[in-house]
């Protein structure tokens, strides 16, 4: 089974299907670095399967070094990798005007790989238009946002290839964007293409992954196709609690990063259970942004709060000197701890690139907000998964991909299915 994936970011959704064994005949990602960490991923894949990941593995070593060392010691490695692999990512926007060279592009793809058709298009259009926070932050400005009808280039790669099923993911606000208005065109467009389309709200929490993440997924099949309702995983709810997933990890402080790819203790059950470690992974990205004295403060006092009594810090009732925002009657919560005693963490969004202020680490000796490494594994990526480009373009992959575990039982259902 092949698919191909649109608006693909860092490629969480595209994971779950690799690790199923369905073939990605090509990935189209507009940001340079999301579209650099999927070729690396491809390659991955690809030694995987030629059993060298040992190359895999010291190619990960370039992450203690420079951005400028890491783009030279990655060229070198690519060079290693068949133009098939690589050419796979499509590193282009998705617009009208794109179309046609994309297709020719996805066309080439096939014909490489010996395929005759797509069987499967999976992906999901950028979700700030149509989330509840990304329509609060761009306010009036939000019915502009061309962003809300990305769909519809979503849709002109169904008429074009018609694949037998869909996957289409994004936030539960596309269900009143626009006044509902949205939803109900996405609905009809599918319906003109051909598919019955079935909704799902999905929680990210009842796959396994310690997040409560609530995500929409819709899935199409051609019509004609008898298909059942989806199931459910059973009993795979998260029992483990946050710090089962960082407890191997070494102690740094804000602004430190981590390079010495060693773990500070075995794999835990937690992390073992959902693949997110292996024994012979090398640790990397476990690096945290820097702080201000003021930020810290407030850090200690926020973790103190939840440690100690089980609250949660109002921005509020912080200490005067430590107030630097005006507003005092709303967003109370913008300092808040990832408790380490719970089953879940906030939903990661991509947010934390700009700051951590929202993704306190637990512990309070460390006094700093979440590492790369930490905040991908909330979202169940797998410690070899490697991020390609700077710490905040990483933290941005992070926050706006499909958790892998959820895309793989999604992937694993479709299988059951025999309809492909």
């Amino acid at each position: 089974m092949n698919y191909l994936d649109l608006f693909s970011g860092a490629g969480g959704l595209s994971e779950g299907f690799a690790r199923m064994g369905y073939k990605g005949i090509a990935h189209i990602e507009s940001d340079k670095s999301a579209a650099e960490t999927l070729e690396t991923r491809m390659a991955y894949y690809y030694l995987k399967e030629d059993n060298k990941l040992d190359v895999y593995r010291e190619y990960q070593k370039i992450y203690s070094l420079s951005l400028r060392e890491r783009k030279e010691k990655r060229e070198k490695f690519m060079e290693t990798i068949p133009n098939y692999i690589k050419n796979s990512v499509i590193n282009c926007e998705i617009s009208y005007k794109n179309l046609l060279p994309i297709f020719e592009k996805v066309d080439k793809q096939l014909e490489i790989n010996n395929e005759k058709k797509l069987d499967l298009i999976i992906g999901g259009p950028p979700c700030q238009a149509y989330s509840l926070i990304g329509r609060s932050r761009t306010g009036s400005n939000n019915h502009a946002d061309k962003r809300h009808y990305l769909y519809k280039l979503y849709f002109e790669f169904l008429k074009k290839y018609r694949p037998k099923v869909f996957v289409f993911e994004n936030v539960p606000g596309i269900y009143t964007a626009k006044n509902g208005k949205i939803f109900k065109d996405i609905q009809e467009k599918f319906d003109e293409a051909g598919y019955n389309i079935k909704s799902y709200d999905f929680n990210s929490f009842d796959f396994g992954i310690p997040q409560n993440r609530k995500r929409v997924i819709i899935m199409g099949f051609k019509k004609g196709l008898n298909v059942n309702n989806f199931e459910y995983p059973e009993n795979k709810r998260n029992t483990y609690i946050v710090k089962d997933f960082f407890y191997d990890l070494p102690s740094i402080k804000a602004g430190e990063a981590y390079k010495d790819f060693k773990y500070k203790n075995k794999p835990t059950e937690a992390l073992l259970n959902t693949k997110i470690r292996d024994k012979k992974d090398l640790l990397t990205h476990h690096i945290s942004r820097p702080n201000n004295d003021r930020d810290l403060k407030i850090y200690k006092i926020a973790v103190e709060s939840w440690n100690e009594k089980n609250e949660r810090l109002k921005y509020s009732d912080l200490p005067y000197e430590l107030i630097t925002h005006k507003n005092t009657k709303s967003f109370l919560d913008r300092f808040k701890v990832v408790a380490g005693n719970l089953n879940y963490s906030q939903t990661i969004v991509a947010h934390i690139a700009k700051d951590g202020h929202y993704y306190i680490h637990p512990n309070i000796e460390e006094n700093r907000s979440l590492s790369i490494r930490e905040a991908a594994r909330l979202q169940s990526f797998p410690d070899n998964y490697f991020f390609e480009g700077s710490r905040t373009s990483n933290f941005t992959q992070i926050g706006n991909a499909v958790p892998p575990l959820m895309s793989e039982y999604i992937a694993r259902w479709i299988k059951k299915l025999k309809i492909i």
